[in-house]
């Protein structure tokens, strides 16, 4: 039962992990165009998960509808990483935080209309909480009188980035508990990994070649094996490995630890000032996820 509960806060190591990218793009990571570095992150990525799956798991033979709702994950994957990256180059620093806000509120609509999930009151209670102390550590990040300085197109990609990942999560849950975390989270990388690549293309047709000594040195290299081992292959199989045990309304609380671990690192590693706002934020946001995991059934 301990075991089974540890694997359902699996989430909890994703989301640090993704924090870490805040870090881990100071380093160097710039240099080459968003989709560009997509396509690279999940190639890399897919091929340490297929070896995963290669080693540990038994042979498949899916059916039509299941390769079809693989096709439709790796879209997703697809979507979310194009569009965030687009959202994030049109919008203000406060707009595009709000990205971490948007996914969770989706995954738990989505849990409610597509997967007849239910929402009791600790679930609520927790969510309310969480997304309180989320936004008082964003209010210490952020100045969030520009939100109003909109760019629609900007807005709107980052909701279609939100709405994405939301769909990532939600979709997936069936497949994760016919098969497995690993084989579901491998099979929908390895499948929007030609899709990136025609992204790409795209992207460097139109912005130039950006081969130069910055994209061989050592923190890029090293950056992108982050991004691409840690905050995308274990990460995403920890993401859906909670779905093994919870429902989706509950691995979705866990994405708000991202902007905390954030900004934690980026005051160790970046001597960034961390203000009261960032401390009363994570106390509270630690309270409504403490709320909401030990009453949760695994």
């Amino acid at each position: 039962m301990l075991r089974r509960h540890i694997h359902a806060l699996a989430p909890l190591g994703a989301s640090a992990l993704w924090g870490g990218m805040y870090v881990v793009a100071k380093w160097g990571l710039s240099v080459v165009p968003p989709v560009t570095l997509s396509f690279l992150r999940v190639a890399l990525a897919a091929i340490v998960l297929l070896a995963l799956v290669r080693a540990t798991k038994p042979s498949r033979t899916f059916t039509r509808g299941e390769w079809w709702r693989f096709t439709g994950l790796g879209a997703a994957i697809a979507v979310t990483l194009a569009t965030q990256f687009l959202g994030t180059e049109l919008t203000n620093a406060s707009q595009s935080s709000l990205l971490t806000v948007m996914v969770p509120v989706f995954i738990l609509l989505l849990g409610v209309t597509v997967l007849d999930e239910t929402v009791t009151q600790t679930k609520v209670v927790g969510l309310v909480i969480t997304l309180f102390g989320t936004m008082l550590v964003l209010s210490g990040q952020y100045d969030f009188s520009m939100l109003t300085d909109a760019n629609l197109a900007g807005i709107g990609a980052l909701f279609t980035a939100s709405l994405a990942w939301a769909i990532y999560t939600v979709w997936g849950r069936d497949l994760v508990r016919r098969y497995s975390a690993l084989e579901t989270a491998t099979y929908a990388t390895v499948i929007s990994v030609p899709m990136l690549f025609g992204m790409a293309i795209i992207e460097l047709w139109i912005r130039g070649p950006v081969i130069d000594e910055a994209v061989i040195s050592l923190p890029f290299l090293l950056g992108l094996v982050y991004l691409s081992v840690f905050a995308t292959a274990i990460s995403w199989y920890l993401w859906y490995k909670g779905l093994e045990y919870v429902d989706s309304s509950i691995v979705a609380m866990f994405f708000f630890v991202q902007p905390v671990v954030g900004s934690a690192l980026g005051a160790i590693f970046l001597r960034e000032d961390l203000g009261p706002l960032f401390f009363a934020g994570g106390l509270v946001m630690t309270v409504g996820l403490y709320i909401v995991s030990v009453r949760m059934e695994v």
